[in-house]
């Protein structure tokens, strides 16, 4: 972001997402669902600004046209290394939060991998393993436009949850374009909505988690977008591990 907007402060960013409300409920809904709704992460003022860096291309390292790939329809662009200021440190405040989980989940899954408590050192690690290219995205969609579900996986290191923000106001920008989960465990598969406001925020397992209950010890997860039917929904994808190439994303 230029000028004032770059200027954004680590002291705003935990002001606007009240972090200690926000997360109380946080992990207890990851465990039992795969995600969880982290509401007015963001002010409709600092959604604003984030999403009118979508056409500042010199922000990004490449753009995406979900169509060319089969990915869907509508396209995004991962954002190039120095990241904006203002989302470098809100991806380093959330990982913080997000470490501790992800470290009882791979400890339940029998995963012999820890992470670090501070995202430079699991970036180092990332990039130790030539996963250098940086993942935080925008994903822009218009009218007919929608994701499929996927995974996002760029290499060896993986850190298992993610964020995507939502950054358009529902029922004004546009309408359609849900956010979808899905997961597979041993009574079948199911799918979850998840209701975003603009602001909001959706944490969620990249790949799998661990099951709750029943003879299955992990849930295999997808997300993605349902249709958008008018307007248009701009999201900020926080992904924690860097990109060993260019791939597919949120």
């Amino acid at each position: 972001m230029a000028g004032s907007a770059e200027a954004m402060e680590t002291a705003e960013i935990e002001s606007a997402a009240r972090w200690d409300a926000i997360w109380e409920g946080a992990a207890a809904s990851l465990e039992r669902e795969g995600n969880a709704l982290l509401p007015s992460l963001l002010t409709p003022d600092q959604c604003a600004r984030l999403a009118a860096l979508y056409t500042q291309d010199e922000r990004f390292r490449s753009r995406i046209v979900m169509a060319r790939h089969n990915f869907g329809r509508g396209e995004y662009k991962y954002f190039s290394y120095p990241l904006p200021l203002f989302i470098a440190r809100l991806r380093h405040a959330l990982y913080r939060r997000l470490a501790p989980i992800a470290n009882r989940w791979n400890r339940q899954l029998g995963v012999d991998v820890q992470y670090p408590a501070d995202l430079t050192t699991f970036l180092a690690r990332c990039h130790a393993a030539g996963q250098t290219r940086p993942t935080p995205l925008m994903l822009r969609y218009g009218a007919g436009d929608y994701n499929c579900l996927h995974q996002d996986l760029y290499g060896e290191h993986v850190f298992p949850l993610q964020v995507a923000i939502l950054l358009s106001a529902p029922g004004v920008d546009f309408t359609g374009g849900e956010f979808v989960m899905t997961g597979t465990r041993s009574s079948g598969q199911y799918a979850d909505v998840v209701p975003l406001m603009q602001g909001d925020a959706v944490v969620f397992a990249v790949n799998e988690r661990p099951a709750v209950a029943g003879r299955a010890r992990k849930v295999a997860m997808r997300h993605g977008v349902s249709v958008v039917r008018s307007g248009t929904r701009h999201t900020l994808g926080m992904i924690f591990h860097d990109a060993r190439e260019p791939s597919a994303s949120t």
